[in-house]
C-alpha cells in the first residue's frame, strides 16, 4: 500500500507527451510568431527549427538525468547530486519555482487580452481569476488535473492544425516566394540568428515535465520519452505552422503582428475565426494550470529534502497531491498578475528559467565525469551538455544585449 506522505505513479508516455506539448505550445507560437518574424523575415520556419534543435540539446540532458534521479524536486536533485551543495540545490529550487510562479502569471495575463473579448471586466482581475480557478484543479488529484491539461492540449494543437488546413492553398498560390524562405545574404542569416534567439522560448517549459517523476511510471523509459516527443512534436507544428503563416501572408504583414495566425484564418477560413480565437485562450490559460502542478510538485520535493518549509512536504490523504503548496503557488501568482505588468513577467520568467537550464546541463557534465553508468536506458554523449550550457549562456547574454541597445 502507497504511504499518505508520498506521491502515486499514475502517469504513462501519451498522457506526459500531451502535458509537455500543453506547456511548450500554450505559451509558443501563438504568441511569438510576429517577433520571429520581424527578425527571421521570410526564414522564420527555418528559425522555429533551429530553436527547436537548440532545445532538443537540453532535453536529452533532461532526459538522462529523470533516468539518474527521477524525483519530483527535479533540477535541485540534479544540481544538488552533480555538485553536493545545499546552498546552490536551494538556489536552484527558488529560481525555478519563481520563474513557474512567474510564468503562470505571465500566461495568465496573455490569456486574459482573450479573455477581454468575451467579459467586460479588467485584464488583471480575469487573469487573478483564472489563476485561482486553476489552483482549485490543480488540487484534485494528479491523474485528474494531466488528463484536464492533456485535453486542454489537444484543443491547443486543434487550433494550429486548423490554421494549417485553412492555409493549405498558400502552398500552391503563395504570397511569398519560396526563394524568400531561404537565408541567401548575410543580414539575413543574422536576422535568422534573432529570430532563432526569440523563437527558442516558444519551447521553454519542457523542463518542468522532470518535476512529474514521481508520479510516472517505468520513469527511466516513460519520461526521456515524453520529454523529446514533447519538443519533437512542437517543432514539426512549429515548423509546419510558419511555413503556411509566412506562405499565406506577405512578410511586412506577420512581422511583429500579435493575431498573425488568426488573419491566415480570415483570409482562408473566415467562418473559423471565433472558434480559433476561443482556441487561442485555453491554449494560454492551459499553461497556467501545467506550472501551478509543477512549481506544488517541486516545492514538495524540496520541503522533502529539508531545502524549503516542511509544510509544503504535505500530502492531502484524500487527493494524494500537494494541496499546501499548490495553493501557496495560486496566492503569489494572483498577487503577481494584480500588481506587475505583463512585460515585467515575461523578461523576469526567460531570464530565470535559462539560469536554470545552464545549471542543470552543466549538473549532467559533472556527472557523466565522476558518476559514469553503463546501465541508463537513455545516456547522452558528453558534448550535448556543454552544448546546452554554451546556448542557455549565450541566450541570456543576447538578452542582456538586447535590453541595453533598447
Amino acid at each position: 500500500m502507497t504511504e499518505p506522505h508520498t506521491l502515486v505513479r499514475t502517469l504513462g508516455v501519451r498522457s506526459l507527451a500531451l502535458y509537455g506539448i500543453g506547456i511548450i505550445v500554450g505559451a509558443g507560437i501563438y504568441v511569438l510568431i510576429g517577433e520571429v518574424a520581424a527578425a527571421a523575415r521570410g526564414a522564420t520556419p527555418i528559425a522555429f527549427l533551429l530553436a527547436g534543435v537548440l532545445a532538443a540539446l537540453t532535453g536529452l540532458s533532461y532526459a538522462e538525468l529523470v533516468a539518474r534521479h527521477p524525483a519530483a524536486e527535479g533540477s535541485v536533485a540534479f544540481v544538488q547530486a552533480a555538485f553536493g551543495s545545499r546552498l546552490l540545490a536551494r538556489v536552484t529550487g527558488l529560481a525555478f519555482a519563481t520563474a513557474g510562479i512567474v510564468g503562470a502569471g505571465s500566461i495568465a495575463l496573455g490569456g486574459a487580452t482573450y479573455l477581454a473579448d468575451y467579459i467586460d471586466l479588467p485584464e488583471p482581475v480575469l487573469a487573478a481569476a483564472a489563476v485561482a480557478a486553476f489552483t482549485v484543479i490543480a488540487c484534485l488529484r494528479v491523474s485528474e488535473s494531466v488528463r484536464l491539461a492533456a485535453l486542454l492540449s489537444a484543443i491547443e494543437v486543434g487550433g494550429l492544425l486548423i490554421v494549417i488546413a485553412a492555409g493549405a492553398p498558400a502552398l500552391a498560390e503563395p504570397r511569398t516566394p519560396f526563394a524568400d524562405l531561404v537565408p541567401h545574404s548575410t543580414d539575413v542569416l543574422l536576422g535568422v540568428a534573432g529570430g532563432t534567439f526569440i523563437a527558442f522560448f516558444a519551447y521553454i517549459g519542457f523542463e518542468g515535465m522532470a518535476n512529474m517523476a514521481e508520479e510516472t511510471v517505468d520513469v527511466g523509459r516513460t519520461l526521456p520519452r515524453a520529454i523529446l516527443i514533447a519538443i519533437g512534436a512542437s517543432a514539426i507544428l512549429y515548423f509546419t505552422v510558419a511555413l503556411v503563416v509566412m506562405l499565406a501572408l506577405p512578410v511586412d504583414t506577420v512581422a511583429g503582428s500579435d493575431d498573425a495566425l488568426k488573419n491566415v484564418l480570415q483570409l482562408y477560413a473566415p467562418g473559423w475565426a471565433p472558434a480559433f480565437s476561443l482556441m487561442a485562450v485555453v491554449a494560454t490559460l492551459n499553461g497556467v494550470l501545467i506550472e501551478l502542478v509543477i512549481v506544488s510538485r517541486l516545492a514538495f520535493g524540496m520541503a522533502r529534502r529539508g531545502l524549503g518549509w516542511g509544510g509544503f512536504g504535505r500530502i492531502d490523504p484524500r487527493t494524494r497531491a500537494p494541496v499546501t503548496a499548490t495553493l501557496a503557488a495560486g496566492a503569489i501568482t494572483v498577487v503577481l498578475v494584480l500588481t506587475i505588468p505583463f512585460e515585467s513577467l515575461v523578461s523576469w520568467t526567460s531570464g530565470l528559467t535559462l539560469a536554470v537550464l545552464a545549471a542543470v546541463n552543466a549538473s549532467l557534465w559533472r556527472l557523466k565525469r565522476v558518476s559514469p553508468r553503463t546501465d541508463l536506458a537513455r545516456s547522452v554523449p558528453l558534448w550535448i551538455p556543454i552544448a546546452g550550457v554554451v546556448v542557455c549562456l549565450g541566450l541570456i547574454a543576447a538578452e542582456v544585449a538586447r535590453a541595453l541597445l533598447a
